[in-house]
């Protein structure tokens, strides 16, 4: 099993005070890498994926690589090296995911996930997502709450509510699910 908090720690222990900017110089170089996966992976794959890092990001405007770059563009174009040489990079996302968990978590940022059957109107989403914010930052003691919507239709109503530390089922098929649960195991007692 891929252990992406594993690899969070180590990019986050590499990287140091530069962390965002690395991890924003990450998300940059990744990019372009994902679109081609499958094409680069051992030794041979990170060595090219090295020389094309480096020539794109080569701020001398020479194509041999030779001007110096920022930490933090140093520290992203290793780290990818790293992944494709391991067979990893194909986790990027989960990696990157993580990373970004973890510096938010050091900074006070409580990432939340509304996943709702469907977008109200823009007016009240705001409203609503501010009130929403403003809760869960007093319930928590969050210095601040990023908030991810998703529109999922299947939930036929309502809306699950998700963060690390905890887990809102106030969806309609949620409240289905457990009615028709309840009405399961009540069944063979009111024969």
């Amino acid at each position: 099993m891929f252990d992406a908090a594993r690899w969070a720690r180590a990019f986050l222990a590499v990287s140091g005070g530069d962390a965002g900017d690395t991890l924003i110089c990450l998300k940059a170089l990744a990019a372009p890498i994902k679109s081609v996966r499958g094409v680069f992976f051992g030794s041979n794959g990170s060595a090219r994926i090295e020389k094309v890092l480096r020539e794109i990001t080569d701020t001398g405007g020479n194509t041999g690589g030779e001007a110096e770059n920022s930490p933090a563009v140093e520290y992203a174009i290793r780290f990818i090296c790293l992944l494709v040489e391991k067979h990893s990079f194909r986790y990027i996302d989960l990696i990157v995911s993580r990373i970004e968990s973890i510096l938010n978590e050091r900074q006070g940022i409580l990432d939340v996930t509304i996943e709702a059957a469907s977008s109200a109107s823009a007016a009240t989403d705001a409203v609503l997502e501010e009130n929403l914010r403003q809760m869960i930052k007093e319930r928590t003691g969050a210095a601040e709450v990023k908030i991810n919507t998703r529109i999922k239709p299947q939930l036929l109503g309502g809306y699950l509510l998700r963060t690390e530390g905890f887990y809102i089922d106030a969806s309609l098929k949620g409240q289905l699910e457990k009615m028709t649960a309840a009405l399961i195991s009540d069944g063979g007692s009111n024969g």
